[in-house]
């Protein structure tokens, strides 16, 4: 079984070094049409992964979609992935004013008027969009940029994504690191990016609502900006045609109430409800394949 697995991923490792070569050959138009038909491919033969997309889309919008409205999104979950995987696998190719060509920006004063405080910002951001991407653009505009993510399974498959990270200008954290390294970027000023739509066992993590259902939710970046005085800014980064738009919500307001629990708990629910409003504007670049609700409460939340 092992034998199986190790022969699985070293194809898997050796067919995306082969994708990042082709991909920097060719011009980034051409790659993105190609990576879109990689994506519609995937969704033909993905059958499993399409039910889930429409059951996710069923539960959360109910009647607000019909049949044809979810396939469609669907389907264009899959190609827009494609095309910004398209644009991730160039990452290295692009210098910091091409990345900074393919991008607009919507509210950067909002994240300006908390990364100047100089106390560090949580970027709080999610599964749409090309993520990769717009930690990028932050570390491309002159910003002191650190990304949060969880080891991928192939060290091999990580070593590549932390050193496209890194050519950007990007610190690498990993979600295993120390508390006290987080704590110091922050105080150094640093903006983490950190991905708040994730259902997973290891990282701390509490049931906030999300699309009207209780949704296990990372709570440590919020925990570590409390402590820090650092600030919190939903934001995400979306396709818009050929192009890209950064969308910066309004700063989350801290109002503490003297119950630090009570606290993380409000405040990871604002920066949920946040990306939950662009997600509701951009149906179709939200994963909605992922294991968003796998945990479940063991017992009723009142």
């Amino acid at each position: 079984m092992r034998k199986v697995q190790k022969i699985k991923n070293d194809l898997i490792y050796y067919m995306v070094i082969a994708a990042i070569r082709c991909f920097n050959l060719i011009p980034r138009g051409m790659a993105v049409y190609i990576g879109a038909g990689i994506g519609f491919i995937v969704y033909l033969l993905r059958k499993q992964d399409r039910r889930k997309a429409h059951r996710n889309l069923q539960m959360v919008y109910k009647d607000r979609l019909s049949a044809s409205e979810r396939k469609s999104i669907v389907r264009r979950v899959f190609t827009n992935f494609g095309r910004n995987l398209a644009d991730v696998l160039r990452l290295k190719k692009y210098s910091s004013s091409q990345i900074m060509s393919l991008i607009d920006c919507e509210g950067i004063e909002h994240f300006d008027r908390v990364y100047h405080r100089g106390k560090g910002v949580i970027a709080a951001t999610g599964h749409i969009g090309n993520f990769e991407l717009l930690a990028a653009y932050f570390a491309a505009s002159g910003y002191k940029v650190a990304a949060i993510g969880r080891e991928m399974y192939d060290k091999r498959l990580n070593r590549l994504l932390v050193e496209n990270r890194e050519t950007m200008g990007l610190r690498n954290i990993d979600t295993q690191d120390s508390p006290r390294q987080m704590l110091k970027f922050l105080r150094e000023g640093y903006a983490l990016g950190v991905l708040i739509d994730t259902d997973s066992m290891r990282v701390r993590s509490e049931f906030i609502p999300a699309f009207g259902k209780l949704s296990y939710t990372p709570v440590g970046q919020t925990i570590l900006g409390l402590r820090s005085g650092a600030g919190f800014v939903p934001i995400a980064c979306v396709r818009a045609g050929k192009r890209y738009k950064v969308i910066v919500k309004p700063e989350v307001a801290v109002e503490r109430s003297g119950d630090f629990n009570k606290d993380v708990y409000n405040i990871t629910l604002k920066c949920t409800k946040a990306l939950e409003e662009i997600i509701n504007e951009h149906k179709d670049q939200w994963i909605w394949v992922h294991n968003r609700w796998l945990t479940r409460p063991k017992e009723p939340i009142k």
